[in-house]
């Protein structure tokens, strides 16, 4: 297990770099991304249409953070993970259209997302839930916000972050998913023991 600190923009050379298990932060641009900002995006690719920000080398954060405006200044007061696997029907194509290198969540990400990665140099940081005020802190500025008709949850929040972490590798850019070894090596324990036990399954 290694710590890593990267800025963005994120070259697929540094991504490259990370096993499952490593420690990494980020600072610089990472941006909020859930289902309906996931859409919007890659609806906008097919049409042709140019997004508001150039994803390429960014962090995408699976969150809808809780944000507060005082005048003109929009303030981060909580941004936790939202259960990433959700977006699994988005990400693959998502990571290949917009070269972004991490993707930040919580519950890990199947198949399709974790062959993505290996293909195009990308990685899944886990991040734990429950510390949303974690997060908040190491926002430093909220940079714009796009496509607030969605919704405060379901917009796109582009953030300046400091040391953004500890995010724990759980899916590399080779192929290794921890949340598939978890539930492959609870599938052949389950086997074992209903072995032992004389039932079938």
């Amino acid at each position: 297990m290694t710590d890593y600190r990267f800025r963005t923009p994120i070259s697929e050379e540094e991504i490259r770099k990370l096993r499952v298990n490593d420690v990494l932060y980020i600072s610089g641009t990472m941006f909020t991304a859930r289902d309906q900002a996931h859409r919007r995006a890659l609806e906008y690719f097919k049409q042709g249409k140019s997004l508001p920000l150039n994803l390429e080398g960014l962090a995408a954060f699976h969150c809808g953070p809780i944000v507060k405006k005082t005048k003109d200044m929009w303030t981060i007061i909580a941004a936790g993970p939202t259960t990433s696997t959700r977006m699994e029907i988005f990400e693959d194509e998502f990571i290949k259209n917009f070269k972004v290198r991490v993707i930040i969540g919580k519950g890990g990400m199947g198949r399709r997302t974790t062959e993505a990665m290996a293909s195009y140099g990308a990685v899944y940081g886990a991040f734990t839930g429950g510390a949303a005020i974690l997060a908040a802190k190491a926002v430093r500025n909220v940079k714009s916000v796009e496509w607030l008709d969605l919704g405060m949850p379901e917009a796109m929040w582009i953030l300046e972050v400091e040391e953004f972490g500890p995010l724990t590798i759980a899916i590399d850019s080779h192929g290794n998913n921890l949340f598939m070894n978890v539930q492959r090596k609870a599938e052949e324990n389950k086997k074992r023991i209903y072995q032992k036990l004389g039932l079938s399954q």
